[in-house]
């Protein structure tokens, strides 16, 4: 995912300011099951530190073992890990060890594409044995543009298999609203590697020191508020006032982010809509019923922390088309081939 993804550019700019080597670990084709799926990265500092993990802990070991000789001889290899005979997984891991010298320019170009919310694919190029190749690699493709993940990575060359990852923007939160359950939804959020904005007004007197690990923080105190939304982008309501929230949603009025859900009981759900059709009477029947108010799954939920693990839940399940069921009775596989 791309937050994963950021995480291992920011260990890799820190490393190379203390002249660390990196070589990177990726896992591009699998055989029966495993903890994570194709795309999952790793990234490995000759000192042994490891930022990411390609497993739940099982493999990785043994990953760092392997990439000794990628440090030692700069050539990139294929592992295998069968974890048939050693994990509850029973599956085979075919993970690409390439050295990580990404070139001043694609670091530069990269934190712009994720700052301007543009979708970047990985392409990886390797063979499904274990066994050594100096054309074996990886590359950011970006608008018909190649930019490697090393500098001297021949892109003309075509080894046998070439894994393919889209990375779309970092999925993003929007809360709009200031109270203690935002505080415990950002930390949530950003737990799960969310971009988070949280948006206030001044007489609030709140400030970004108020919500750890918030990534954008905007006051706004204008009675026509833009709030910025794409397909990545989820929003939840929990001002806790009736006049802020009907001001946001008909801000909101012709925007469809992936998840709107709205804070508070249902029949002051139905008391908004109510005074909203009032106000927009031409307003499309499809916006109301995309909101998901009260916000949240029915787990239980009583305390702030537990209210936000219930909308995180919520948000999931909604972006990614699930019907909540519990997974032993899932029948197949838990993740989507």
């Amino acid at each position: 995912m791309m937050h994963e993804l950021k995480h291992i550019m920011s260990a890799y700019s820190d490393a190379v300011q203390h002249g660390k080597s990196c070589v990177l670990a990726t896992v591009v084709a699998l055989e029966g099951s495993s903890y994570r799926r194709p795309g999952v990265r790793m990234l490995i500092l000759e000192d042994g530190e490891m930022i990411g993990a390609v497993s739940g802990g099982c493999v990785e070991k043994e990953v760092y073992r392997q990439a000794d000789s990628v440090f030692q001889n700069g050539i990139p290899k294929v592992m295998t890990y069968d974890g048939r005979y050693r994990l509850g997984c029973e599956g085979i891991l075919y993970i690409l060890l390439e050295p990580f010298q990404v070139p001043q320019q694609t670091l530069e170009q990269f934190w712009n594409w994720v700052a301007l919310r543009i979708p970047i694919s990985v392409q990886s190029y390797f063979q499904r044995a274990h066994g050594t190749n100096s054309n074996f690699g990886s590359y950011i493709a970006v608008e018909n543009k190649q930019y490697t993940f090393r500098k001297a990575f021949p892109l003309e060359a075509t080894p046998p298999e070439v894994y393919e990852q889209h990375l779309p923007p970092c999925f993003r939160l929007v809360l709009i609203g200031a109270e203690h359950d935002t505080v415990q939804l950002v930390a949530l959020a950003t737990g799960v590697g969310w971009e988070v904005t949280v948006v206030t007004e001044a007489r609030e007197e709140k400030h970004e020191k108020d919500f750890p690990g918030v990534t954008h923080f905007i006051t706004n105190d204008s009675d026509t508020p833009e709030v910025h939304v794409d397909t990545e982008t989820a929003v939840v309501l929990m001002t806790h006032s009736f006049v802020k929230d009907l001001k946001y949603l008909i801000a909101l009025k012709n925007k469809y982010p992936a998840y709107l859900g709205l804070l508070g009981p249902s029949r002051r759900r139905e008391k908004l809509f109510n005074e909203l059709l009032e106000r927009e009477p031409e307003l499309e029947e499809e916006f109301l019923s995309q909101i998901h108010g009260p916000a949240g799954l029915d787990v239980g939920a009583e305390t702030p922390q537990e209210i936000a693990v219930s909308i995180l839940a919520e948000i999931l399940a909604t972006t990614r088309g699930k019907t909540v069921i519990p997974l032993r009775e899932k029948l197949g596989t838990i993740h989507a081939r």
